[in-house]
Formats: C-alpha cells, sequence, structure tokens
C-alpha cells in the first residue's frame, strides 16, 4: 500500500527516472562545454556569475578600438567653435581658464592667444554632425557613429593619460581594458588569443606605446594582449624552429604539459596553468594567424573601400582591415594604436597628413561591418586620450600654430555594438574649454564600453592584495543617453 501511495504520488517509476536524469546531465556537460567556468568557484564568490557569462543581454560581442596616440585636437575634428576664429590672436580670458592648470611647455608664456581651425567644417548626417573638413569619408558616415563632445580626464601629460583610459588607473601594473574583457568574456575562437593588439605610426610627431597599455597586470598572463607586427613573422616566436615539424612540436608541448602539470601539483602556482595554456594557444595560432593576416584574397572592391594602403603591412589601413578579420574570426578585444598625433607646433602640416593616414580606413571598417552585418554586434572606438588647447603653444602665425593638452574636455566617437547612430552628444562651451553639458568621464566611458558588452563594471572584479579590483576603480556611470 505504501508503494503504490509514492509511485501514484510522485508518478515516477524507474525509466523515467533515469531518462529524465540522463537528458539533466546531458543539459549540465553542455553547458559546461560551452562555459568552462560554469560551475567553477568558491563560497566566498557564490553570489557572482561565472566567467564568461554577460551578466545581461547586450548587442555588443566584440570590440574594436581605433587609438589615435598623441591626442588629436577636438578642434580641428568634431568640436566647431567659429568664435575662435572670430578672436583670433587674442587672449584666452581668465573668467575661461579660471587658473586650470597648465602643462610645463605653456606654463611660462605670457600670453594664450586664442587660435581658431585652419579648416572648415560642415554639418553631416540626419543630426547634422559637425565635421571637419580633414575627415570627408568620415563624414559620410555620421548616421551610423555617436560623436561624443564632452570625454573628460584626470591627466594631463601622454602617459598617464594613456595608461589612465586603458587600465583606469595613472599608474601601472593594472589590467588594460582589452586584458578584463578577455577575463570577463574570454575568446569565440579558440585558434586565436582574445585581445590582440596592432600598432601602425603616422607622419606627425608620436608618443610612444609600450606592453604596459596592454598588460595582464594581475590578470593570469593568458589575459595579456598579443602583439601583431608588420614583419613576415606577424607572432613573434610562433613559427617552428628549423629542423622540428607539427607533429614533433606537438609531442614537445605534450612533455612540457606534463612536466608543468607536475610542477603545478608540487608548487601551486597558478601561473604554470597559465603557461600550460599559452603554449597550447600558439600551437593553434600557427595555423589561424598565417590564414587571417593573408590580406591577398580579399575582394577588390573591399581593397578599394579600404584604400592602396591597406595592402602594405603596418600601415593604419592594413590594420583596419585586419582589425576587421580578427574581430569577424571572434577576437573579443581588437586594439589598434596609431601614432603621430602630438601636434604642438606646425599643426596644420601634421594633422591633414595624420587625417589622410585614418580617414578612408576608418569610415572604411565602419562600411565594411555594416555591409556584412556585423556592426551590430561590434563596438568601435575612434579617439585619444585627451583634447587640445584653444590658445596656440608657442609661435602663433597667420599660417601655422600649435596646441598644448588640454584634459578638460575632447572628442571621441563610438559606432555600431549597441551605440545610437547619428547623435551628437555633449556640449563644450563657445570658447571650446570647458563642459556645459553632458560630462563624460573617462571612468564613464569605461563604464559604459562594459555595459555595452554586456558586463556590469561594478561586478567583474578580481580580488588582488586584499581588496577587489575593477576596471573603473570606485567610480564610473554608464551614459544612458547614448544607448540604442
Amino acid at each position: 500500500m505504501e508503494k503504490e501511495f509514492f509511485e501514484h504520488r510522485l508518478n515516477v517509476n524507474r525509466r523515467h527516472f533515469l531518462g529524465k536524469m540522463a537528458l539533466g546531465v546531458g543539459s549540465a556537460a553542455l553547458g559546461s562545454l560551452l562555459v568552462p567556468d560554469l560551475f567553477k568557484g568558491s563560497a566566498s564568490d557564490a553570489e557572482e556569475l561565472p566567467l564568461g557569462i554577460r551578466h545581461f543581454a547586450s548587442k555588443a560581442k566584440r570590440i574594436i578600438m581605433l587609438f589615435q596616440n598623441g591626442a588629436p585636437s577636438q578642434l580641428e575634428t568634431f568640436d566647431y567653435k567659429p568664435l575662435l576664429n572670430k578672436m583670433y590672436g587674442q587672449d584666452l580670458p581668465e573668467s575661461i581658464r579660471q587658473g586650470q592648470r597648465l602643462t610645463g611647455m605653456t606654463a611660462n608664456q605670457e600670453r594664450f592667444p586664442l587660435v581658431g581651425s585652419k579648416f572648415g567644417f560642415k554639418q553631416y548626417g540626419s543630426s547634422g554632425t559637425w565635421v571637419s573638413d580633414l575627415f570627408p569619408k568620415i563624414a559620410e558616415i555620421t548616421d551610423d557613429i555617436c560623436v561624443i563632445k564632452t570625454v573628460n580626464t584626470e591627466a594631463i601629460n601622454h602617459d598617464p593619460a594613456l595608461t589612465f583610459l586603458q587600465t583606469g588607473s595613472q599608474q601601472g601594473n593594472r589590467p588594460s581594458m582589452g586584458a578584463w574583457m578577455s577575463y570577463g568574456l574570454g575568446s569565440e575562437n579558440k585558434n586565436l588569443p582574445a585581445f590582440c593588439v596592432l600598432l601602425s605610426r603616422g607622419k606627425g610627431n608620436g608618443q610612444g606605446v609600450y606592453s604596459k597599455l596592454w598588460s595582464n597586470g594581475f590578470l593570469d598572463s593568458v589575459h595579456q594582449g598579443v602583439q601583431f607586427s608588420a614583419s613576415e613573422d606577424p607572432v613573434l616566436y610562433l613559427n617552428n624552429p628549423d629542423g622540428m615539424d607539427m607533429k614533433s612540436r606537438k609531442k614537445m608541448l605534450d612533455h612540457l604539459a606534463s612536466l608543468n602539470h607536475m610542477g603545478f601539483e608540487e608548487f601551486g602556482d597558478p601561473q604554470i596553468h597559465a603557461k600550460i595554456q599559452q603554449y597550447e594557444m600558439a600551437y593553434r595560432m600557427q595555423t589561424a594567424v598565417p590564414e587571417i593576416t593573408d590580406l591577398s584574397k580579399e575582394p577588390d572592391h573591399v581593397i578599394k573601400m579600404y584604400g592602396t594602403d591597406c595592402m602594405i603591412p603596418g600601415t593604419y589601413a592594413s590594420n583596419c582591415l585586419l582589425a576587421r578579420k580578427l574581430s569577424e574570426s571572434g577576437v573579443r578585444f581588437v586594439q589598434l594604436y596609431h601614432q603621430g598625433w602630438d601636434q604642438h607646433g606646425n599643426l596644420v602640416e601634421e594633422m591633414s597628413g595624420q587625417a589622410k593616414d585614418v580617414d578612408q580606413a576608418s569610415a572604411a571598417l565602419i562600411k565594411d561591418l555594416k555591409q556584412r552585418g556585423l556592426l551590430d554586434e561590434t563596438l568601435v572606438i575612434w579617439g585619444g586620450e585627451f583634447g587640445r588647447t584653444n590658445y596656440c603653444q608657442g609661435k602663433l602665425t597667420e599660417d601655422n600654430y600649435g596646441r598644448d593638452h588640454h584634459p578638460k574636455c575632447y572628442s571621441i566617437w563610438m559606432a555600431g555594438g549597441g551605440v545610437k547612430g547619428g547623435l551628437s552628444y555633449g556640449e563644450t562651451d563657445e570658447f571650446g574649454y570647458n563642459i556645459i553639458k553632458d560630462p563624460v568621464h573617462v571612468h564613464d566611458l569605461q563604464a559604459t564600453i562594459m555595459h555595452l558588452m554586456g558586463l556590469d563594471h561594478e561586478k567583474l572584479t578580481y580580488k588582488y592584495l586584499g581588496r577587489r579590483f575593477r576596471l573603473t576603480d570606485v567610480h564610473g556611470h554608464v551614459v544612458k543617453d547614448i544607448l540604442a
């Protein structure tokens, strides 16, 4: 009687139980394959989502950052200020400067003569976004981009400003933005790293870039950015040594992995596991990298769109096309640095050359992603580390001038990945010196980028030296008005 009661009550027999259990185990196994860290964690991490799972649904899956290293002037790009042309040569009013700090390069100037842009501006797109005549191709895509005119930072010199934007701290030894994305989301392609770095140099004066900008910091070393070069070996030390074939290489790596596993069992150092992963990734990349860096198979209309320079390895155009291929192949974060934007003098000539380097290829990248149906899931970011002064540094002439560093406001643009296209966000005063509406601090920008990738910037943390670190430190607000 008791047996009949329970069989009726639960309506479960042995066959039904085993069938349901097999389905549940299969689902769990599939989940663990799709998200390797699904069941990883400890009691202290019980309230946190496993790595590889977004905190909420998002459109963006990947990021391409077109970083204009050296800080392009907002007054010659997207922040049109006709008053500066009318007040040419007059001193910047103290009521505008308000004693704000200067760099050592202009602190001793007796005067701060205002100078407007030598280049014309026009309005484009349905939103009437102002774009300098230096960027006719970017002007064609204004309905796809969101120009933010009010980004501001705390640093006034290149190294700390660049480091601050990339890592959330003005000092080194912090994970870069790409490393955080790799840590939080992983890669979509097991044969390629989650974070790749591309370098190019323009015609102007450039600030250097250095590996701390794509460092993993205190995260596992597998999250460090992998730098691609313009040489015959795009990734250094990837090819097999002379006399070693792929089969021998794999056998050697298997033996090395077994030795490393023994070392881990004895010492428990997590970096040993990271090294094993790096060796295995390098082996898989031997096949993937040559194929992905071969641009010769791109159709003629794509080459024409990016410009013929895209077939010259190491150019900005070539790196933009390579960035598309890497992103299309599942690389989570592609960081492109283009050096040469440091126009303290001779701005007219140097900035003309810089703009010519980047205008066509930057616009082509957006058009290319869009025609492939990839723009909605790829977030593209274009901009530098700070802005430029509205007054001239050094000697002011009718034909030329220079601009010093200005951290109080500068312009960038973003496209795709859940950003509103055809939007001009924020407003600076008529002198282009202070923000009067909708400021966007660097930490706000970082928080927004993470949000677009489906990550809560307050929840993606890493415990190190007794405290929990995050990209935005203890700051940052998502700029919701630019979200599509």
